[in-house]
């Protein structure tokens, strides 16, 4: 007697596109992502149990098209499958929804605030939604809101503290790639942004030229000494 298994039928991520080839219409949709992205991966370099992917098809539903958030993050799935890169995420293979999903708002909102929203909290049932809309004015460019009893609740504050994931995310200015203005940063409990690459290199820069402009100082300073020695009559090589 055979064994029937209903997953051996569906689909995998293999055979699914990897995106619903959506085009984005800002850039930030591709920066702000990568900022988030290469910083978790220095802070979780040693953790393999989280992914962190930038539009990406979410597939829920073998009969339905994917979605595609400008990133999302799961925790507690496999960091790489078999030593290779997910080209789609397939809810029935990894057992889980994400636990945040991010969108950032260009001039035009796509239904953000309203049914992708609703979408996230009622069929994915994602923990946290980030809405980002750098050109809004009349209230807070950033929004972070928690899944509770299947409805989305607003959380204040800058940066917010996200206990599930063990980190913070906010809004603050600085400088990616060159170009200076707000962006999104992860933070730790205490509220202080965690560095980026761009950043941890710029410090490692910053302490390399330290230390040798003070060996070049201690150098010099041995160097007069040893004159002013030799001006007494002593060689500095006997002191030794």
């Amino acid at each position: 007697m055979l064994n029937y298994n209903p997953l051996h039928c569906l689909p995998s991520s293999e055979e699914l596109p990897d995106s619903e080839d959506t085009p984005v219409d800002n850039e930030l949709q591709d920066l702000i992502p990568s900022l988030l992205k290469s910083t978790l991966a220095f802070v979780w370099s040693e953790r393999w149990d989280w992914f962190f992917g930038v539009k990406m098809g979410i597939y829920y539903d073998p009969k339905k098209a994917a979605i595609a958030p400008d990133a999302f993050l799961s925790v507690g799935v496999k960091r790489f499958i078999d030593g290779d890169l997910r080209l789609s995420y397939v809810m029935w293979e990894e057992k889980q929804p994400p636990v945040l999903a991010l969108e950032v708002v260009s001039q035009i909102s796509h239904g953000e605030y309203s049914t992708r929203k609703e979408f996230y909290a009622k069929e994915l049932g994602v923990l946290y939604y980030v809405i980002y809309k750098p050109l809004r004015k009349k209230k807070p460019p950033l929004e972070v809101y928690q899944l509770q009893d299947g409805e989305y609740f607003l959380i204040p504050g800058n940066p917010v503290w996200l206990p599930e994931i063990g980190l913070g995310i906010g809004l603050e200015r600085g400088i990616y790639q060159g170009l200076a203005r707000e962006w999104l940063y992860w933070y730790n409990e205490e509220g202080q942004k965690l560095p980026t690459p761009e950043e941890r290199i710029y410090e490692i820069e910053e302490q390399l030229n330290f230390e040798r402009q003070l060996r070049i100082q201690t150098e010099q300073k041995m160097q007069l000494l040893a004159e002013q020695l030799r001006a007494l009559g002593v060689e500095p090589e006997s002191l030794a």
